[in-house]
């Protein structure tokens, strides 16, 4: 990542926001403190997550708002967030205010409580806290995770988690053609055709190890009849891509599992959870309660063929 030649910071990179004398020799050159340069983040911003606090408070000293809000949230928010209680505390010394309201009632102190530190900040409001349906989210994720473990982004993964329907009802709705294990084989039609189908707690999973197949319209839009289909590929090229396809219609696509103010608090909540586990994202808004992770990796509970047709539109 790179800055743009806008507002003095061309060529300032992630590692960058770690350098004090680079940023201070930039500042004191003219880069403006209050741009939103930095692949449309604020300096402060893109700092918060990527930076050093010594550069923290030197930018905290030189902007109009240390809270200044981008994409809704303040640069205190992106810092707890991305896991950095030091920049955290930095921004909080600078008078960031840890309780402000953003993010679907997620302030940067009140996500602070999910967090591997929940005493990050020490002034908290005596109506601040969890609720019951939230402390069970923390602890559910933390078990699926475990279960289900890490998977690469580039690993050409496709996967549908559809909930309340068996592998059955989805081999039905796909009008699939039970078949015996097909290695796989680069632009082969019938490998690409060949998807897993297992049964899970809360619903089923679709994969294919090697391929988008069970991310496509056509495959989320049948299986989503009368329910909700979270689905993914890990593109090998630009990472994982995600959709919501309900009761036969797409809801969002091309998920990449940043946070925005017009998400839902529930759905903040998830992003932050399971940060870097996407196969457990995806498997947990589906409401599936995977104990382990062979619906992904296999043995399938069965190999199915589905029938050629257009799974773009």
């Amino acid at each position: 990542m790179v800055a743009t030649e806008e507002a003095g910071w061309f060529g300032v990179g992630w590692k960058d926001w770690t350098d004090l004398a680079l940023i201070r020799a930039r500042l004191d050159a003219g880069a403006d403190p209050d741009a939103v340069v930095h692949y449309h983040e604020r300096p402060l911003h893109a700092a918060a997550q990527y930076g050093s606090p010594e550069v923290i408070a030197e930018l905290a000293r030189r902007v109009r708002d240390v809270d200044v809000e981008h994409r809704g949230c303040t640069a205190l928010w992106d810092a707890v967030f991305a896991n950095r209680p030091d920049n955290a505390r930095a921004l909080a010394a600078a008078g960031a205010d840890p309780w402000r309201p953003m993010m679907a009632g997620w302030s940067p102190g009140r996500l602070s409580l999910v967090t591997p530190t929940p005493d990050l900040f020490t002034s908290r409001p005596a109506d601040v806290g969890l609720s019951a349906v939230e402390a069970a989210a923390v602890a559910e994720a933390r078990r699926l995770m475990a279960a289900v473990g890490r998977f690469s982004p580039h690993m050409g993964l496709g996967l549908a988690c559809v909930s309340g329907i068996d592998a059955a009802e989805a081999v039905r709705r796909l009008q699939a053609t039970p078949v015996e294990w097909l290695r796989r084989a680069d632009d082969d039609e019938e490998s690409l055709h060949t998807v897993g189908v297992t049964d899970v707690p809360g619903g089923c999973v679709v994969s294919q190890p090697w391929g988008y197949m069970p991310h496509t319209p056509g495959v989320a839009k049948r299986l989503s009849k009368g329910t909700v289909c979270y689905a993914m590929y890990a593109n090998a090229a630009s990472g994982n891509q995600g959709s919501v396809t309900r009761d036969g219609v797409i809801e969002e696509w091309d998920l990449r599992g940043d946070p925005t103010a017009e998400y839902s608090a529930e759905t903040v909540l998830a992003l932050y959870l399971y940060k870097r586990h996407a196969v457990a994202y995806y498997c947990a808004r589906a409401g599936l309660r995977l104990t382990d992770a062979r619906a992904i990796t296999g043995p399938p509970d069965s190999w199915v063929r589905l029938p050629i047709r257009d799974y773009w539109s």
